[in-house]
């Protein structure tokens, strides 16, 4: 396996909350600042501080639904705070609430669930290209720099391959897709605790999930007059992975209404077996240019 990079690193770091009680713990921001927290760190810091209030047994996540308030400043610390609703036997709540100057920012429930024999069914994985037979992000940026500053410039610790165009070389091609799917693992190795490959899974979920609402109107990041602010954002942990191994994020976009749009997308490891369904709402607003 590959060297881990540094930007990995950094999101370990950020992962890796400091527990200043026995349900209170705080997340930093990345040196990469962005206009406001980046949901899907916010989700991540969210998911480990649950994990690391579970006393009773080892549960895997089952299950979390978060609700986005208001945006983060990124020049402050997040405080977690955590509910215990219930440690079971098998099954075990928590909600956290990220805040920051005694204000709410983002509020999320999360379940866990020891994993039994049961039945079994999924739908199969999309048939695209292997991540060893397409360009790395990188590749995607040339010549797109000064207009994709902002994802250019972002940290990247996850490898993302396409197995379509992205947003902005579609829209200088015409082209209008309704599903947009993408190969991605973390840049490098992780450590084994299964909460850190889910963590990692939930930040990077947050990403390309609403491509698919622009990508229908042939419109694209960077480039057209776009506003979009995650407003709540689920997902379902059907089988444990490991997310330093590649999987497939196929997502769509079943509808866009009243300022707001849905991304679905499910997350499959390389053998076909379906391993995580996501689904995020936006409130998304287009600014067509001036006749």
């Amino acid at each position: 396996m590959t060297e881990q990079s540094a930007d990995l690193g950094q999101l370990l770091a950020l992962l890796d909350v400091e527990r200043r009680g026995d349900d209170l713990f705080v997340g930093q921001h990345p040196e990469q600042k962005t206009a406001r927290t980046f949901g899907g760190q916010l989700l991540a810091q969210g998911v480990v501080a649950a994990s690391r209030t579970i006393t009773r047994g080892n549960p895997p996540v089952h299950a979390l639904h978060a609700h986005f308030i208001r945006g983060g400043d990124v020049s402050k610390p997040m405080e977690y705070h955590v509910a215990r609703f219930r440690d079971g036997k098998a099954f075990a709540n928590r909600q956290v609430t990220a805040v920051q100057d005694d204000v709410e920012v983002f509020t999320m429930l999360v379940a866990f669930q020891d994993n039994t024999a049961g039945l079994e069914h999924a739908v199969e994985i999309p048939q695209v290209p292997y991540p060893e037979e397409l360009p790395p992000l990188g590749e995607h940026f040339k010549g797109y720099e000064d207009r994709i500053a902002t994802f250019v410039n972002a940290m990247h610790p996850i490898d993302i391959r396409f197995a379509n165009d992205p947003t902005w070389k579609m829209r200088d091609a015409g082209e209008r897709l309704k599903d947009n799917r993408v190969w991605m693992k973390t840049d490098g190795p992780m450590p084994d605790d299964p909460i850190m490959h889910v963590a990692a899974m939930c930040y990077a979920s947050d990403t390309t999930v609403l491509d698919s609402i622009i990508t229908t109107h042939g419109l694209s990041w960077g480039i057209d007059r776009l506003f979009a602010a995650t407003v709540n954002h689920s997902m379902w942990f059907h089988r444990e992975f490991r997310f330093d191994d590649w999987m497939l994020y196929a997502t769509r976009s079943p509808v866009a209404s009243g300022s707001r749009g849905m991304g679905s997308g499910r997350f499959w490891m390389r053998d076909g077996q379906l391993a995580t369904s996501v689904v995020q709402e936006a409130l998304i607003k287009y600014f067509p240019p001036k006749s």
